[in-house]
């Protein structure tokens, strides 16, 4: 791990887990060092990549720049948590490796943790798909409309089979004092989830959100991104987590409520990936039996379930048969993932 060369504490350190990221990590890194009126620092956490990405971070001349190698792979939360633990700055920005940033964003989000007395940011950002097109996720009279981010509204927004556009998406800033005091860290042993998490508990201890109107957050889709892919085993994960999180936190009456809609939609959701699976191995009796079971499961499909299953039907057919795990989630996103 390369020592930082300068004993000036930055404003901002951006911590940047990387995977086999050698395609964009540049272009991320140098969107957190163009961040104008303030002072950054930038940890990239190598988390055992196999390509390049290690050596070009190596080869970064700029003192701000610091590279963690991480002996074994961590996953997303245990990279980042290295880069948490080696942050020097007033205030952590996570940053995929594969996203950038526009350069007032920094400035812009801090001035409004100023003003409102947050120790939590949150903005609005702008959506590039694969083949460059890019969409604003909010309307900025929408977010302006809402200064602050509670907890109950940001598990509400967080229960599948809603809208793809939630608060999920938005990559928040912390008081680094905030998350140290409240002993606020990633789930490593989540794989797709960890930031959402991580927002909530510090919605749950009692951390103030302001909400920035203006996009500066430029999130990248590409191809093979875990975030599109639901997996049974990521539901598992996420539940089990909520349960964590559950046990941990007493929430309000509100909060408590759209929790509860989380928990049901996880459920159903659980259900209806068990029933692909057996239709997809061919097991109509079982996929029946887990129909029949969990209905519930069934009631927030977008289309009628026969038109589905005729649908998933039809992939059975050979040279072989497609695995649940490599279908993009028909259930929309549970958004709070990163992209590696």
């Amino acid at each position: 791990m390369s020592e930082p060369t300068t004993n000036l504490v930055p404003e901002v350190t951006f911590v940047v887990a990387a995977f086999n990221a050698a395609e964009t990590i540049m272009r991320a890194v140098e969107s957190a060092l163009g961040q104008e009126g303030i002072t950054v620092e930038v940890i990239v956490v190598d988390d055992c990549s196999s390509d390049a990405t290690p050596a070009l971070v190596s080869a970064i001349a700029d003192p701000r720049v610091r590279l963690i190698a991480l002996e074994r792979n961590r996953g997303p939360g245990g990279a980042r948590n290295a880069g948490l633990t080696a942050a020097r700055g007033k205030w952590i920005a996570i940053l995929d490796s594969d996203d950038t940033l526009r350069p007032d964003r920094l400035a812009r989000m801090i001035a409004r943790a100023e003003r409102s007395g947050a120790q939590i940011v949150v903005d609005n950002l702008d959506v590039v798909s694969v083949n460059g097109c890019s969409v604003r996720m909010f309307s900025e009279a929408e977010l302006a409309a809402q200064p602050l981010l509670t907890l109950s509204a940001f598990i509400e927004s967080n229960v599948l089979f809603r809208s793809q556009h939630n608060f999920g998406y938005m990559k928040p800033i912390f008081g680094r004092r905030f998350l140290e005091d409240h002993a606020l860290q990633f789930d490593e042993a989540l794989r797709i989830g960890e930031d959402y998490i991580l927002l909530a508990s510090a919605l749950a201890s009692g951390g103030r959100c302001a909400i920035e109107p203006s996009a500066g957050y430029i999130y990248h889709i590409r191809e093979g991104s875990i975030s599109r892919v639901l997996k049974l085993e990521h539901i598992d994960a996420m539940m089990s987590a909520d349960e964590a999180f559950l046990r941990r936190y007493r929430l309000d009456p509100r909060s408590e409520a759209v929790q509860h809609k989380r928990s049901r939609a996880f459920r159903q959701a659980r259900s209806f990936l068990v029933l692909v699976e057996q239709l997809k191995n061919r097991s109509l009796a079982g996929a029946l039996k887990t129909a029949l079971a969990d209905p519930l499961a069934l009631r927030h499909l977008r289309m009628p379930i026969a038109i589905r299953l005729r649908r998933l039907a039809a992939r059975l057919a050979p040279p072989a048969p497609v695995t649940a795990a490599a279908e993009p989630s028909p259930l929309g996103n549970d958004s709070h993932t990163s992209k590696g």
